[in-house]
């Protein structure tokens, strides 16, 4: 069976800042009609920034959808004033916490939530990190605070639900997958 489904209609609904909310009418594999509800987003980075003690640097902020603060990676959307990716999350990292990296590698990309969303996050690993003396700011309306952690007390955050986004829960699983093959290639 084909899974495609041929778009008939899309009309945007809502053409925010961030966000666009568009609803697309389609013809099923089966011929038949549906609705689909989605959420298109121009993208993002998120960043894994290391410092030399092997630490992970992560933002605390309040995120309103959730009515409280998190821990999160360094992360943005990619808009027009970056040519790629790797530009936005260099833009991104410097804003967030102050640093350029030395090193920096894409690790993956993933789509956030295709269910309803086209959001595609861009997952880089940063290293050598050189703290600017005069960083871009950051957006006008966030409010952030740095805190620089080992595995051992990010799991801990994890574990007590401080850690609860996907972009930064992907960057725990992949610091913990390293560890172990790091520890593999020791014994």
């Amino acid at each position: 069976m084909k899974f495609e489904e041929e778009t008939i209609s899309s009309k945007t609904i809502y053409d925010g800042r961030l966000i666009d909310y568009v609803v697309k009418q389609v013809r099923l594999p089966n011929g038949e009609t549906a609705s689909r509800e989605i959420v298109e987003h121009p993208g993002a980075v998120a960043i894994m920034p290391f410092t030399s003690e092997g630490k992970m640097i992560f933002v605390e902020q309040f995120r309103k959808p959730l009515e409280k603060a998190i821990l999160e990676i360094p992360a943005g959307k990619i808009d027009l004033t970056d040519s790629d990716p790797r530009e936005t999350g260099i833009r991104e990292l410097e804003e967030e916490t102050g640093f350029y990296p030395e090193k920096f590698e894409l690790i993956t990309p993933f789509y956030t939530t295709p269910g309803f969303s086209n959001e595609y996050i861009y997952l880089y690993r940063a290293e050598g990190l050189k703290k600017i003396a005069k960083p871009r700011a950051g957006d006008e309306d966030e409010f952030i605070e740095i805190k620089t952690l080992t595995f051992e007390e990010a799991w801990a955050a994890f574990e007590e639900k401080r850690i609860i986004d996907g972009k930064t829960i992907i960057a725990l699983l992949y610091w913990k997958i390293e560890r172990l093959s790091l520890n593999k290639k020791e014994d």
